[in-house]
């Protein structure tokens, strides 16, 4: 199983910038495609953005060219980079592998001013 552990969250004004981790125990890690998902309030969880264990990316259209994902497979770790963010951003991300059911405790981020 492929345990992640989410950080970087906050809080950040519209159109400013975070960057989240992901650190993914297990050696299967490199071996997976890993994603990054969100659920705001109300909302069903939704997948944000997704590399491929080749470092293929694709991302949902609400994200596109503002969010960039990468990963370190030295690490084990992806990263969420999220410039340009809006206050619909808000919400707890989650990164998950698509080898595993589990999922971490996620990380809050807002946008507000």
């Amino acid at each position: 199983q492929v345990q992640p552990v989410e950080s970087g969250g906050g809080w950040v004004q519209p159109g400013g910038s975070l960057r989240l981790s992901c650190v993914a125990s297990g050696r299967a890690f490199r071996f997976s495609a890993m994603g990054w998902y969100r659920q705001a309030p109300e909302k069903q969880r939704e997948l944000v953005a997704r590399i491929t264990s080749g470092g293929t990316s694709t991302y949902a259209d609400s994200v596109k060219g503002r969010f960039t994902i990468s990963r370190d497979n030295a690490k084990n770790t992806v990263y969420l980079q999220m410039n340009s963010l809006k206050p619909e951003d808000t919400a707890v991300y989650y990164c998950k592998s698509d080898l595993s059911l589990v999922w971490g405790q996620g990380t809050q981020v807002t946008v507000s001013s």
